[in-house]
């Protein structure tokens, strides 16, 4: 068979894929043949659109860095404490069963729930309130990791040129924020990269703003991420002698359980019983618990001092290194990592278009929890204590 017939045979399995789709997706599900690019590709091959992004997602640089990468607890020694490459896999495994409960595509979810994160700088939250206030002071937009999410996958990865990722898995990245609260939730907004660069310019400029995605497949995530942080965060909290069991509000306990597992499963239960084609949503007894429960863990872990004790040194390291790229890039020294590590890969559009202060972000951003500690060490910071 020579290599126009195994190209057709493999277009043919395609578009069977597509045709099955149209059979069995709910007409809320976004189906892949409507799947959009920015810049059109004339390659095509066995695999549905969505199918693609997810695999090009995985494959990224950034997709690698994510098994050093804190999801909420830094500095500590415990290898049962979740990492980010987690976080991502329990999002991404619980919204792909939902797809399948809701008859929504499981390949556009996938791919949003991988790429969800990918803009997170190390330290977490932390890290991104600290890189948020050191772009403001040098005058560039808020930096928040879901618009760095796209920045990222669309102009960093593959030297510069993106992966073309489809409208649809950006703006469900972009659109994710697990940490606003839903009862309830359905698609906003038409199938279209102008759409998407609106929304990235809103919420560029004000970070309050609320977005909701243009697919039910984006809606499943956003849930999702919610689903996979609240429980998990408990029990690591719990591993680190922060909380016992026993603090979680009674009544969140009547109505969610007490244990990782059976907040998942409650939820999950409530949704798919509540939920429907056009919209996901909790029971309103379940939801008052879990903006409960959300309250709770903010009070008691996010903002709870005893897992940041050495919150000062590393704002101090991000400050010193963010100074120090700049000024680097500025002086064009070619000789330091900045160059070797980020400019060196990337084409010459990038540092034609890119001001220094916003490559010393992209670069920073980009970095596992290890390699910015050694960064940080090497240029002289005293480093935060690991306990």
């Amino acid at each position: 068979m020579d290599g126009t017939m195994v190209e057709e045979q493999l277009i043919a399995i395609k578009k069977g894929l597509e045709r099955r789709e149209e059979q069995f997706f709910s007409p809320h599900g976004t189906l892949s043949s409507t799947a959009i690019r920015r810049h059109l590709e004339s390659r095509e091959g066995h695999r549905t659109s969505f199918a693609v992004d997810a695999d090009r997602i995985l494959h990224s640089r950034a997709y690698t860095r994510y098994i050093d990468k804190t999801q909420v607890f830094y500095l500590v020694k415990n290898d049962h404490i979740t990492h980010r490459v987690l976080h991502v896999q329990l999002v991404s495994k619980i919204a792909r069963t939902l797809a399948r409960v809701f008859a929504l595509n499981e390949d556009l979810t996938e791919a949003i729930a991988l790429g969800h994160d990918i803009g997170h700088p190390p330290f977490g939250h932390d890290g991104e309130a600290i890189l948020d206030e050191l772009s403001r002071r040098y005058g560039l937009a808020s930096f928040q990791h879901n618009l760095q999410s796209v920045r990222s996958l669309e102009h960093l990865e593959n030297h510069g040129r993106g992966c073309n990722l489809t409208v649809q898995v950006l703006d469900g990245i972009l659109c994710h924020d697990g940490e606003v609260h839903n009862r309830r939730i359905s698609p906003q907004g038409s199938l279209s990269f102008a759409e998407l660069d609106g929304k990235i310019t809103v919420k560029g400029n004000d970070k309050s703003a609320k977005l909701r995605p243009m697919t039910m497949e984006g809606c499943l995530v956003r849930l999702a991420d919610t689903l996979s942080y609240i429980g998990r965060d408990i029990e690591d909290a719990i591993e680190l002698k922060l909380i016992s069991r026993d603090d979680i509000p009674a009544h969140c306990q009547q109505v969610l359980g007490r244990t990782n597992g059976t907040i998942v499963h409650r939820l999950v239960a409530d949704l798919i019983a509540h939920g429907c084609a056009a919209e996901l949503a909790f029971s309103e007894r379940v939801s008052e618990a879990l903006q409960e429960l959300k309250a709770f863990n903010y009070q008691n872990i996010y903002l709870n001092k005893a897992i940041k004790p050495d919150k000062t040194r590393v704002e101090l390291c991000f400050s010193s290194l963010f100074e120090k790229y700049v000024d680097e890039v500025e002086g064009q020294d070619h000789g330091s990592v900045v160059y070797t590590r980020l400019l060196g890969l990337m084409d010459k559009g990038y540092m034609l278009d890119t001001s220094a202060p916003a490559i010393a972000v992209d670069f920073i951003a980009g970095m596992t929890d290890d390699y910015f500690l050694r960064e940080a060490s090497r240029v002289g910071c005293q480093i935060p204590k690991i306990i």
